[in-house]
């Protein structure tokens, strides 16, 4: 008996999951919600001698059940939200509309995907992010300090601050009023916890990534250290899933966003796409590779004789390097996970 293919939109959410289930030409097999369990949503569809394509709308838990209906021989496809909701065109929302959506574009092929990276992929993300939550809470902290001392008026000294000498001046010297030193060795205990925390998260990337080619050919460039190239990895994940350079750091969100309106031709700043955390550390490395790679140095130089700000040739640095990175790193990790 030949299999028969179905289409299944699958609307998710933390309690219950709609499911709607089309035949190749469209017609509503079912159409209903279960709770979110993969028993009960295969029960819908019925499996038995049919292909099953299903697609989901990219959002959180998402992933994890698209691994699920992957082992027991689904074709899963991950949906964007922004561009199913432009696609959809109508005022209305119901989760039986939305299921039937997303299952219709399954079917005829215009779902707009995104890559399903692989778990291992995904722990790693988190553990980047957690890694970064910390870093903005030292931030945080190191500002209320600051913040403190500006309310009271207190001048610092010609010293760089949070260096070793500029600490003991602020916890013996400051001149601050009882509470307000209280407050500054509160923030000073987080900090001290908060540095612990981060090299503990640190050496658990280093372990996680010791047998990654990608990490270890990332870090052998100049400039990029274990942070850099685990952000690369975590955000970016596979190479090859680019096309070009230029697709690649417009994911990363590095490339000027046209402006142009008929015969005004102008950029209006970077795009604001892709994850902020992976912009930031890639215009961060930049920085660096201007001072150590004789190559980047000679095109900031060029920018800035040119007339161009420092934060423009950091960008511009940061676009033309992953654009060159694309290629190098196209046969490493590209083990796991869907194209």
């Amino acid at each position: 008996m030949a299999t028969v293919p179905v289409f299944v939109g699958l609307d998710y959410h933390d309690q219950s999951v709609q499911v709607c289930v089309l035949d190749p030409q469209g017609v509503v097999l079912a159409n209903r919600s279960v709770s979110n369990d993969v028993k009960e949503i295969v029960q819908v569809v019925a499996s038995k001698d049919r292909r099953v394509f299903a697609a989901i709308e990219a959002c959180n838990g998402s992933a994890d059940l698209a691994d699920k209906l992957i082992e027991i021989g689904w074709s899963v496809d991950l949906a964007h939200p922004g561009y199913v909701a432009r696609i959809k065109q109508n005022p209305d929302k119901s989760d039986f509309a939305d299921a039937r959506l997303v299952g219709d574009l399954e079917r005829v092929g215009y779902l707009p995907k995104v890559w399903l990276a692989p778990q291992a992929l995904r722990e790693l993300r988190r553990v980047v992010r957690y890694r970064q939550q910390l870093v903005n809470e030292r931030r945080s902290r190191k500002q209320r300090i600051s913040a403190l001392l500006r309310e009271q008026r207190v001048r610092s000294p010609e010293w760089m601050p949070w260096t070793i000498r500029w600490l003991d001046w602020l916890q013996k010297e400051a001149e601050l009023s009882e509470q307000s030193r209280w407050l500054v060795q509160e923030h000073l205990d987080w900090l001290r916890q908060l540095s612990v925390k981060i090299a503990e998260v640190e050496r658990r990337l280093r372990r996680m990534t010791a047998e990654d080619p990608l990490v270890d050919t990332l870090m052998k460039l100049k400039g990029i250290g274990l942070i850099t190239a685990v952000t690369i990895r975590a955000e970016i994940g596979r190479f090859d899933r680019f096309r070009t350079g230029k697709q690649l750091a417009r994911f990363c969100g590095l490339s000027p966003r046209n402006a142009s309106s008929g015969q005004r031709q102008a950029d209006a700043g970077l795009i604001k796409a892709g994850n902020p955390q992976l912009r930031m550390t890639l215009i961060e490395a930049a920085h660096r590779l201007k001072r150590f790679d004789p190559r980047w140095r000679q095109l900031a130089e060029r920018m800035r004789q040119g007339g161009k700000a420092g934060s423009v040739i950091a960008a511009a640095v940061a676009n033309r390097w992953v654009r060159w990175l694309h290629h190098p790193m196209q046969p490493l990790g590209a083990g796991g996970g869907q194209n």
